[in-house]
């Protein structure tokens, strides 16, 4: 704060020491009852002088910026409306004290004026004291860095500056920056506006173009983060400024191939670089312009402007400021050349006797709307706060700067038809951006971008000239891959890639991320090069379907037989082809056989877990049942016929203790062991088959083959069993001998399993389930056809082979053949 002081204190002394310089009172100063300060930069320094004492710059000697000067007078008309105006402000004048602010850093007198109590800088520690600076609001300044060095000035004193050109987001950190308001859009909404006309013409590679001070590196901060997430790459940056090597800039851009050049520089700035570019031959490019340099004359009329290409620019649209032609023609005739006036403060003096009134009125109108409601905003808040709704005012209100910058914020009125308000930051709730063209040294306007109340963007590119002849021009590292292709990228910039195919089971989605193939879903599919999956076919083998209907058919027809089977054993029990054929235990493995019929029926429909669980559960259980018959059987009659003469003893211990029930017994609960493991260890579950078809789902059930090691180890040691029987019993009599019988239904059943096990390797598709079902059917019915149905037509067309003297005689021939 002491160091703080001392400078003002000083800066006190320069205003009482330095050379005065002319002034005008009717240009410059304006008395009133209230003052409002303007700073504009009637002239502007090109490069900044080392000084080696303390001296004001004499602006008056820098060159002159007709488009500044032409908003100084805006603010000028402004007042004078206000003045006139028996609806605002009625019985209170406004005064304006207006300073050429046009140095960054060494035009300090006209601030010092401004927060001045009787021509001295004094510090004091209350802003309710008795004693009030000049002036109660600032107009201006025009650019980012002179706002940025002179806003914490005003701070001290909560001056409120209503800025009418400085754009920087900077302003908007209302904790930095509380006294700043502004009528200007900041950087963010014309970076938006950029990126957006960039997006609608596929302009994807891009130079950014900047000047060195606050509003070109804001402007290209933002930019680097509005396209993060965009196709845009900045390809190129450089920071531009006076002493740059335009010839290395441009052969930069030439050789990246970027034909887009966005230039976020002030006039001046632009002004060296298209005059390097023209020099340089630089054609067939687009150009795109902001609002400093969009609309200016100097550019616009260069001699064969058009030969660099496209120049397109974004304005604030131009409203017609009433009365200033009017304000300028007047303000001519009446002066001849610039007035004396009384001597006070350096740069308040214009050369404007070599200045038309034509020039102004024709000079870039940019801004000109910003600085006129600049000046009504201030004079809104003034009668709010002096409470002229009455038509009256009460000038007995002692008004602070304080006071003004609160009523400013909630400005709320509407002025050309642009309804004036703030938000929170201080930034405009107003205004737009008119998209123009250059056409032969004119801008014609061809689109617009809207931010409020909703952002609304339109451009109408047929109204282009573009200088490739009617074709939009294009700007890409790489050309769009190919439909179903994914980005590769190649180097540092995500614009740069190589294309590569997706493969088939995925996709691409260019509009979420266009550098990754999507797999598709376990229920989707799709071929190579997919921009989307398909829903997969879900396949199963409902009852409906003709095969299962078919083999459901021969099911219950097995059934049938079976039932028939034992009905006609059960009429003929007695007789020797029953007998033997094993007796009560044909009845046991005919139930058995229709037990594991049940299991055909569940591989129809529609799979659920108990569909899983009842495909395999009766027909392991009870097929087991049959093959155990079937080993009984074989060695019944091989003990009858050869171990009871030989191991009498064993045939006893057989026929005491039913041999043949107790092994079927031993079978079945050693079966069941197994199964009760195999469902608690690995239940069967439902499986979605997606491998071997890409469009299919095949519904399916999975089954741990490796859990039925003990059930299929079982059933191979009783059929290796029943072929070791069956071979020990082939010299017996025919009608007594089971071995041929058993053995040719044995090698049905494993021929069946052989086939099932083959297509069970090679095919996936859901007949696969059909084909089992057919197994165990096949498996069911080769016992009926080739064990029992031969007896059946003994007992039915043969009858005379089914007596007890038919069998004697059999047993008495092969008694005969083995004793001799």
């Amino acid at each position: 704060m002491t160091s703080l002081i001392a400078a003002l204190f000083l800066m006190d002394y320069i205003l009482s020491s330095v050379s005065p310089c002319t002034v005008t009172d009717s240009e410059f100063s304006l008395a009133g009852d209230f003052l409002i300060g303007g700073l504009f930069d009637v002239h502007d320094v090109t490069e900044e002088v080392s000084q080696h004492m303390p001296e004001a710059i004499n602006c008056s000697q820098q060159p002159f910026i007709l488009s500044n000067y032409r908003k100084f007078q805006v603010m000028r008309l402004g007042v004078e409306q206000i003045n006139n105006s028996t609806q605002l402000l009625p019985g209170v004048t406004l005064g304006y004290e207006i300073f050429d602010h046009c140095s960054d850093i060494n035009a300090f007198p006209g601030i010092f004026d401004f927060i001045s109590v009787n021509e001295s800088v004094e510090p004091w520690p209350e802003p309710q004291g008795s004693k009030l600076p000049k002036v109660i609001s600032v107009v201006g300044t025009f650019s980012s860095t002179k706002t940025r060095t002179i806003a914490p000035l005003f701070t001290m004193d909560f001056i409120p500056m209503v800025n009418y050109g400085s754009s920087s987001s900077a302003f908007s950190e209302k904790v930095k920056y509380p006294t700043v308001l502004r009528t200007v859009l900041p950087n963010q909404r014309t970076v938006e506006a950029i990126v957006a006309i960039l997006l609608h013409f596929r302009w994807h590679w891009v130079a950014f173009l900047n000047s060195n001070e606050e509003y070109g590196t804001d402007g290209e901060n933002l930019f680097s983060k509005a396209i993060k997430n965009t196709k845009i790459c900045m390809a190129y940056n450089k920071v531009v400024d006076a002493v740059t090597n335009h010839s290395e800039v441009f052969r930069r851009i030439e050789n990246q191939k970027i034909n887009v050049i966005i230039v976020f520089t002030p006039e001046r700035i632009a002004t060296m670089i298209t005059r390097a570019a023209l020099y340089l031959k630089v054609n067939k490019k687009v150009w795109i312009a902001t609002d400093p340099w969009a609309l200016n004359r100097n550019i616009m009329e260069t001699p064969n402007i058009d030969a660099i290409g496209t120049v397109i620019g974004l304005v604030e649209p131009e409203l017609e400021i009433p009365g200033f032609s009017e304000f300028i023609s007047s303000l001519k005739a009446e002066r001849a050349q610039c007035e004396v006036g009384k001597e006070r403060v350096c740069n308040q003096v214009c050369a404007c006797n070599e200045v038309s009134a034509e020039d102004i009125i024709e000079a870039d109108p940019s801004y000109s709307f910003p600085v006129y409601a600049a000046v009504n905003i201030i004079a809104h808040a003034l009668h709010n706060l002096l409470q002229c709704e009455t038509g009256r005012c009460n000038t007995n209100v002692t008004i602070y700067p304080y006071m003004v910058l609160a009523e400013l914020q909630k400005s709320n009125f509407t002025l050309l038809n642009q309804s004036i308000q703030f938000n929170e930051n201080g930034d405009p709730k107003f205004g737009s951006y008119s998209i123009v063209f250059w056409n032969n040294k004119k801008a014609d306007e061809v689109g617009y971008y809207k931010f409020y109340p909703f952002a609304d963007f339109h451009i109408k590119s047929s109204e282009i000239q573009w200088y490739t002849n009617g074709q939009v021009p294009t700007s890409l590292c790489s050309p769009d891959c190919p439909a179903g292709h994914v980005r590769q990228q190649t180097g540092i910039h995500k614009c740069c890639f190589d294309c590569v195919i997706c493969p088939n089971g995925t996709y691409i989605n260019i509009t979420v991320d266009p550098y990754t193939c999507v797999s598709c879903s376990a229920t989707e599919w799709s071929t190579p090069a997919s921009t989307s999956c398909l829903p997969r076919l879900v396949e199963f083998v409902s009852f409906e379907d003709a095969a299962a209907i078919v083999i459901m058919v021969g099911t219950v027809i097995f059934v049938a037989l079976s039932l028939l089977t034992a009905v006609l054993f059960s009429l003929n029990y007695n007789t020797p082809v029953v007998r033997s054929a094993g007796g009560p235990m044909c009845f046991l493995i005919l139930g058995c056989l229709c037990l594991c019929s049940i299991s055909v029926f569940f591989y129809f429909g529609k799979p659920q877990q108990s569909y899983c669980i009842m495909r395999l559960l009766p027909f392991v259980l009870f097929y087991t049942v049959c093959l155990a018959c079937f080993v009984v059987r074989s060695f019944q009659i091989v003990s009858i016929f050869k171990i009871a003469a030989t191991y009498p003893s064993v045939q006893r211990w057989w026929m005491k203790y039913h041999g043949q029930w107790l092994v079927i017994a031993v079978a079945f609960i050693l079966q069941v062991l197994f199964l009760l493991i195999t469902y608690t260890t690995a239940l069967p579950k439902l499986y979605n088959e997606t491998v071997w078809y890409p469009d299919q789902i095949v519904l399916a059930c999975e089954t741990d083959l490796t859990a039925y090691g003990g059930s299929m180890a079982l059933f191979v040691v009783l059929c290796f069993l029943c072929f070791l029987f069956s071979y020990m019993a082939k010299e017996l009599p025919k009608n007594y001998n089971e071995a041929k019988a058993i053995t040719f239904c044995l090698l049905l059943l494993t021929l069946t399993w052989i086939i099932f096990a083959t297509i069970f390797i090679l095919y996936r598709g859901k007949h696969l389930q059909t084909l089992n079902a057919l197994a165990m059917l096949s498996s069911l019915y080769s016992f009926l056809l080739w064990y029992f149905l031969p007896k059946c037509c003994i007992i039915l067309f043969q009858p005379e082979k089914n007596t007890q003297q038919y069998f004697q005689g059999l047993i008495q021939s092969y008694t005969k053949t083995i004793s001799q």
